[in-house]
């Protein structure tokens, strides 16, 4: 088993509920198919983004705007955490209407958490017979961990929907048509409180299907960025707090391989603690900030983006249709941060058998349309590049995590234009 602190959506293999890493596994989120010609069904997918003026709209209970970012501006309550007071000040969007009955939403965020404060992120939302669910915790986070424990809290399942690390899940298939997200900064008093520049998630009512027929390739092929190789095996029994290294660790290992190559890596003071002369110290140090406490691993999809924004300048998870959409990117120079998973004999030429559940970068494609990847399971750094059959690589991508990616470019890289059912 790979990198177990990242788990996929469903098996691409059988049409079961599985026990993966000690968390339930269901398909039944999916949008049920009802034959094989199913296998092409059209991927519903749209991210929202609330950023910069945008984030005016809403409501704001002691939160204000200041130069783009939701900030605190003064106390609108009061909450216990850990046999500590803190000041809450609070920002509930405008509600969202899908155009599709959306089966599951992942929420992402770039904030910033000076000192002893830190953030929550909730979501809520409606079925098409106006029922209106509770609000669930999608995140507790800080972009360190000297105060507050990082965490996620599954499974929340009272009402329309249930949380499994940090997707939320429409129970049934009937899908929600609407929802809302809240976020609650907390400080302690005459103390700094979080900055928020964005904030944002991803909805999705996805085919459940066993396979995909492969996608064709776009013209934007043929390119290889230059990213740089990390293999999560030379951390192997690194910090135990923090999931253990190696298998464990392809999350960070990957973030920090996009990071390196904008040249955005941390500096070597945040990382003082790891011994000299050990390997890719940074990506002890990701493993470190992206640790999700009551999950018990590095994996967790808006951590690993909310610890990359805070460096590169801009990062969210979405969910992409095809390769030919992560084509897109790649020509854009943004590489690309794929959650696979595939049995014994599926991934031609992958450093490990099988895994229920890993992240690798996706780099480049050969001129025929094949994904290039670094991926992080390789024993050594020079052994991380690979490259991938099409059609394998989809099949362990598209019906196992949905297509999910971590989206993360700096300012030099702007996003290219997003298809009309925007998901970036």
């Amino acid at each position: 088993m790979l990198c177990p602190s990242s788990r996929p959506l469903a098996c691409p293999r059988a049409l079961v509920t599985l026990l993966v890493a000690g968390l339930l596994v269901s398909l039944s989120s999916l949008a049920p198919v009802t034959s094989a010609s199913a296998a092409t069904a059209k991927r519903n997918i749209t991210f929202t983004r609330f950023a910069g003026q945008g984030l005016a709209a809403g409501h704001h209970r002691g939160t204000l705007v200041r130069d783009g970012a939701i900030v605190f501006g003064s106390r609108a309550g009061q909450s216990q955490y850990a046999g500590r007071t803190y000041e809450r000040a609070r920002w509930t969007a405008p509600w969202q209407t899908s155009t599709f009955a959306f089966t599951e939403l992942i929420a992402s965020w770039s904030a910033r958490t000076p000192g002893d404060s830190f953030i929550e992120v909730e979501v809520r939302g409606r079925n098409a017979q106006g029922t209106q669910s509770s609000w669930d915790l999608l995140g507790r986070w800080a972009a360190g961990d000297r105060y507050v424990r990082r965490t996620t809290t599954s499974p929340q399942s009272d009402d329309l929907a249930s949380v499994d690390v940090d997707t939320w899940k429409v129970r049934g298939t009937g899908g929600l048509v609407s929802w809302q997200l809240r976020l609650s900064l907390y400080r302690k008093a005459g103390t700094r409180g979080p900055t928020v520049s964005m904030v944002g998630a991803v909805a999705s009512r996805l085919p459940r299907v066993a396979t995909v027929a492969v996608s064709t390739p776009t013209r934007n092929v043929g390119t290889e960025l230059d990213v740089p190789s990390y293999s999560q095996m030379v951390h192997a029994g690194d910090y135990s707090q923090w999931g253990g290294g190696g298998e464990a660790w392809c999350s960070p290992t990957s973030t920090s391989m996009v990071l390196g190559y904008y040249d955005a890596l941390p500096r070597p003071s945040a990382y003082r603690f790891v011994p000299a002369g050990h390997p890719d110290p940074w990506v002890d140090y990701a493993a470190r900030r992206t640790y999700d406490t009551d999950y018990e691993g590095t994996g967790n999809w808006p951590f690993n983006t909310a610890y990359a924004a805070r460096l590169a300048g801009d990062a969210f998870v979405t969910r992409l249709r095809s390769l030919r959409e992560a084509e897109k990117l790649v020509a854009a120079g943004i590489p690309v941060v794929a959650s696979v998973s595939w049995g014994s004999g599926e991934l031609t030429g992958a450093p490990v058998s099988s895994s229920n559940g890993h992240l690798l970068v996706i780099i480049g494609f050969t001129a025929s349309g094949d994904p290039i990847v670094n991926d992080p399971a390789a024993k050594t750094n020079a052994g991380v590049r690979h490259v991938y059959d099409r059609a394998q690589f989809e099949n362990a991508w598209l019906p196992t995590s949905g297509g999910t990616v971590y989206v993360i470019h700096d300012a030099a890289h702007p996003l290219p234009a997003a298809s009309t059912q925007a998901n970036w």
